[in-house]
């Protein structure tokens, strides 16, 4: 090869094809690599750089050994055999956010760093509307939707960036060193990439290095920081029988009023908080620490936590009807997030809640489900790839039910379900055996139960989560 790669994106998609772009806009020598035939982006790489050099098909370990450095792509495992090669021959291997890391602009900018196993997007999307609340200009961006590197091609800048990141890529991040990170909880997941748990808990610790403050859940001893950090360390909890976190931020009963307060002043009341559900109320008071932590008043904050109605796809009730909520928690891709979801709305559905679940397992234990099946869940109606597995850790605790697909999913559902009580999907799984996508899994869903109901059907939906 007569061009010498200084820069080869393994993976292309979304995440990799912004990679590849800024690479080439920055005046590199870039080469993409997939092992798809015809991966997303590809199509765009061919027409805008023609001089990018593209091998798919195959992860093109000869590229990589060639290259300065890779660029991988969240999707793709540093274990994958011809990036494992590449690195153990002395090729740096990195990813968008720390590419992103050596072209920010760090003058009077602050870069808020948000991971956990579940409700990322939630407080990573509610931090941000705080802080433009409060009248800053900020950027959203990450695993959340938005790339990292487009934020640099379309020269936004701002005063705040709000970054949610995956444990994928913090695997390839080295150098963010965030004004303030957190893990906001740690459950399993992703078992299928991590040699076992430890593994996936040492990716999201990267968060912490080289912060200025780092936050962790003191209800969840897995968040805290495992290395010896020379930075301010704060904590956050939900529960009132904790001693008070550095923060300062607790939940309290006075009467019937039960509130958020900030030392000995109340920020809101529970019930002014635009989300529902026992489970936002750790998500709350994350925000709020994380707030704090960057100079945002507990009266802005309130402001914004009394409008936040929540996100697509996360504990959105889509329908009542016949005394019977229908419940949109297709983001519930693990245990962490349904176990979450049950306990939060288990209490508010006296007669029970049909869940619907099943998909990719990615290893995980659903074991770590009973508790919270056996309390609230009457039924489980199984679709997927490994519904067996479910069923094998659930038969003792909830009438099963096997179907074929989602559609006779919420069939079976509606037969199921009693007055005052909900329907609920939130399926432990990733979605990919059936669908394109989490999303792709709820919108269908949210097309299933609206044609099933009438009348009563809400509005763009309303979350809980």
């Amino acid at each position: 090869m007569s061009q010498i790669i200084q820069k080869v994106v393994v993976g292309l998609g979304k995440t990799g094809l912004s990679c590849a772009r800024f690479l080439c806009q920055q005046g590199f020598a870039v080469a993409v690599t997939d092992s798809r035939d015809n991966p997303p982006g590809l199509a765009a790489v061919l027409a805008e750089y023609p001089g990018v050099v593209v091998s798919v098909g195959a992860f093109d370990q000869s590229l990589m050994l060639a290259a300065e450095e890779l660029v991988v792509s969240p999707g793709v495992s540093l274990q994958e055999p011809a990036v494992k090669a590449a690195v153990a021959a002395g090729v740096p291997a990195i990813g968008d956010i720390e590419l992103f890391s050596r072209y920010i602009p760090r003058e009077n900018t602050t870069i808020v760093a948000i991971t956990g196993s579940n409700a990322k997007s939630t407080v990573t999307t509610l931090v941000g509307d705080m802080i433009q609340q409060a009248g800053h200009t900020v950027i959203v961006a990450g695993n959340i939707g938005l790339p990292v590197m487009d934020i640099l091609l379309q020269g936004q800048s701002a005063e705040f960036y709000v970054l949610e990141l995956s444990s994928f890529q913090l695997e390839t991040t080295y150098n963010l060193k965030a004004n303030v990170a957190t893990i906001l909880n740690l459950s399993p997941d992703h078992l299928d990439r991590y040699d076992g748990m430890q593994g996936y808990i040492a990716a999201k610790q990267r968060i912490y290095s080289g912060c200025d403050t780092a936050i962790a859940n003191a209800d969840d001893q897995a968040t805290l920081p495992t290395d010896s950090l020379d930075c301010r360390v704060l904590t956050f909890t939900s529960s009132s029988s904790l001693e008070l976190p550095q923060a300062g931020y607790y939940y309290a009963t006075a009467g019937e009023k039960e509130t958020l307060c900030h030392n000995d002043n109340k920020v809101i009341d529970l019930a002014d908080i635009a989300l529902s559900g026992g489970h936002n109320l750790q998500n709350a008071i994350a925000a709020l620490t994380i707030g704090q932590a960057i100079g945002l008043s507990d009266e802005s904050m309130a402001i914004t936590l009394s409008t936040f109605s929540g996100l697509a796809h996360r504990c959105q009730i889509i329908a009542k009807q016949d005394n019977v909520a229908w419940i949109n928690d297709s983001k519930g891709t693990n245990t962490g997030a349904t176990i979450a979801a049950l306990n939060g709305l288990g209490p508010l559905y006296q007669s029970g809640i049909v869940l619907i679940a099943g998909g990719v397992a990615k290893g995980a234990d659903f074991s770590q489900l009973v508790p919270a099946v056996s309390a609230y869940v009457s039924d489980a109606v199984l679709i997927g790839a490994d519904a067996k597995q479910l069923d094998a850790a659930l038969n003792n605790d909830c009438d099963i039910h096997h179907v074929d697909s989602l559609a006779l999913a919420v069939d079976k559902s509606r037969g199921l379900v009693k007055s005052g009580g909900a329907v609920l999907l939130s399926p432990a799984c990733a979605s990919f055996d059936m669908f394109s996508g989490f999303e792709d899994r709820g919108n269908q869903f949210i097309e299933l139960v609206n044609n099933v109901t009438s009348g009563d059907r809400l509005q763009g939906g309303m979350n809980c989560a």
